[in-house]
């Protein structure tokens, strides 16, 4: 049996079987939950209500395999793994099978238990989350897993589309003619100056993969690599214009439909957002017509059981983010609650990494045409590039917002660029070579890379 092994499994596919279910729950935060790891003001009310889903893929040789999409902002370090430990118990598999990733609407839950607790311990509780309701939440989403192993469908085909999105992503790295950033295009971008430069680096499509049964749509998987808030520090929980987008769909066709934000680390859509309040229907409508599209140019892929494979890697903690400076912060009387719970989030990475605790990189292949690469952090778009020039298949997606312990995970270089990204981010400019080499490895079957067919 295949457990954890850092090549692709190998086996004759033929007569094999593929069943799926699909689970979905709320996961609503009540009132006056903290929102962004308490970054950003508390919940105060509920736009939009939140949601876990996911699918659940049986392969008839293996452990069942998880993919879970959850609409909020982020999930970090310790708080990651009892998530992935959970939902295999309830899935009847190996954490190591568990992919859950975070869509990254701002204004929604972050939880950290081991950064919550290093601010319990000055006396600064519910900065973070209020454990009680996340350790309910977890149980419900938990039981929603065990509820949908009674609930398989068989996949009798699977299918792949793309479609570019209008005008919404943009990088927001503004380089100067000296190679220094010299302006950031953030969520919204008031700056019209920045907006008039260039989209810059982005991947234009958005991706779905759908599984069928007998002409009969099962779920949808969509992906796309775009900072999916139009505005934000409201109080009011939402899962922005990517969920309202994919709820309206699901809604509109009785059918599942999931969402999958992919390596956004440096990705907005500052470009085209000024601001306005309306932008968030009109960023809804492109992300419907995107969906739509993919799918009615979507084209049968050759059906083969699910494989798996997990490659582990630590990615070190910023040297100049040090145990004692972080502790001075969350010690110091008057620093403000929001920078004591950034730098509780940092010493916890830290604390992980210095245990030896790594990061599982895992991607799933179904047969020779689809590949999923599953990335922690707030990747950047070039991770995203870099995996589709390796595997040069029929449809790459490339998932990120796993555990978000490091941070954002810019290039080597952004570094010496400068910008907001290098100055938030938890890991070093090492972690780009160590990255780049999980992601070598893990899509590797040993004998060679996946391009090609």
């Amino acid at each position: 049996m295949f457990k954890g092994r850092n090549i692709w499994k190998l086996f004759d596919a033929r007569n094999l079987l593929v069943k799926l279910s699909v689970f979905r729950c709320e996961i609503t935060p009540p009132i006056g939950h903290p929102l962004c790891a308490g970054w950003y003001p508390p919940a105060l009310g509920i736009a939009q209500p939140l949601f876990a889903q996911g699918v659940i893929l049986f392969p008839e040789s293996d452990l069942p395999i998880v993919l879970c999409a959850l609409d909020w902002a982020e999930l970090s370090n310790g708080e990651h793994d009892l998530w992935r430990c959970r939902l295999a118990e309830a899935a009847r598999t190996s954490s190591d099978r568990i992919a859950v990733h975070c869509i990254h609407a701002h204004d929604t839950p972050w939880p950290d238990r081991d950064a919550q607790r290093l601010l319990d311990n000055e006396g600064h509780r519910n900065v973070i989350m209020q454990q009680g309701w996340c350790d309910e939440v977890l149980q419900t989403v938990q039981n929603a897993v065990r509820s949908a192993l009674s609930t398989t469908a068989q996949v009798t085909e699977i299918r792949t589309g793309h479609a570019a999105v209008r005008e919404i992503a943009s990088n927001r790295r503004i380089l100067g003619p000296d190679g220094k950033t010299r302006g950031v295009r953030w969520t919204r971008c008031r700056d019209a100056v920045l907006r008039e430069e260039p989209e810059g680096l982005i991947d234009p499509q958005l991706k779905t993969i759908s599984f069928w049964e007998e002409g009969r749509k099962l779920v949808s998987l969509h992906y796309y690599a775009v900072h999916p808030t139009s505005y934000d520090g409201t109080g009011l929980v939402t899962s922005d214009f990517v969920g309202i987008a994919r709820e309206r769909l699901s809604e509109a066709e009785g059918s599942p439909h999931l969402y999958f934000t992919e390596c956004a680390g440096n990705i907005t859509c500052g470009k085209y957002n000024d601001g306005v309040a309306d932008n968030r229907e009109l960023f809804t409508q492109r992300i419907v017509e995107a969906m739509m599209d993919s799918e009615q140019n979507a084209k049968p892929r050759h059906l083969d059981e699910p494989r798996w494979a997990t490659e582990k890697v630590i990615l070190p903690p910023r040297t100049d983010l040090t145990r004692q400076a972080l502790r001075r912060i969350i010690s110091d009387p008057e620093t403000a609650l929001s920078a004591k719970s950034r730098a509780a989030i940092a010493l916890a990475y830290r604390d992980r990494c210095e245990a030896g605790i790594s990061i599982s990189i895992t991607a799933l292949r179904i047969g020779p045409e689809i590949v999923v690469l599953h990335l922690p952090g707030e990747a950047f778009i070039e991770y995203q590039l870099y995996t589709q020039s390796l595997c040069r298949v029929a449809t790459v997606v490339v998932p990120a917002y796993g555990d978000c312990g490091p941070g954002y995970i810019p290039m080597a270089q952004s570094f010496e660029e400068g910008g907001y990204e290098p100055t938030d981010a938890f890991c070093s400019a090492e972690s780009e070579g160590l990255l780049r080499a999980a992601i070598c490895k893990v899509i590797s079957r040993g004998d060679g890379s996946l391009s090609g067919s």
